[in-house]
């Protein structure tokens, strides 16, 4: 379930970074500069859409977007995932 909603973000990254072959489960997206300030909304309203939900930024979770794991394990945590 999860894990079909990351590897669309793992494509949209690659994507957005065609000089990148691989992203691991616990690269730090930020620190890698795979995503920047600029790309956090878009990433944010991709995942909204692959969760069909509109998703919270608390401070205990939004560290969990930091890493494909923390985004599977903190962000999307719920189980709530559309499969459209």
């Amino acid at each position: 379930m999860a894990t079909d909603v990351i590897e669309q973000v793992r494509a949209w990254l690659l994507a957005r970074n065609p000089e990148v072959t691989g992203i691991g489960w616990d690269e730090d997206l930020i620190d890698s500069r795979l995503i920047d300030s600029l790309d956090f909304p878009h990433l944010l309203l991709l995942l909204e859409e692959l969760a069909g939900r509109e998703l919270e930024l608390t401070p205990e979770n939004v560290v969990g977007f930091r890493t494909l794991r923390g985004i599977r394990d903190k962000v999307l945590a719920d189980g709530a995932v559309s499969h459209e």
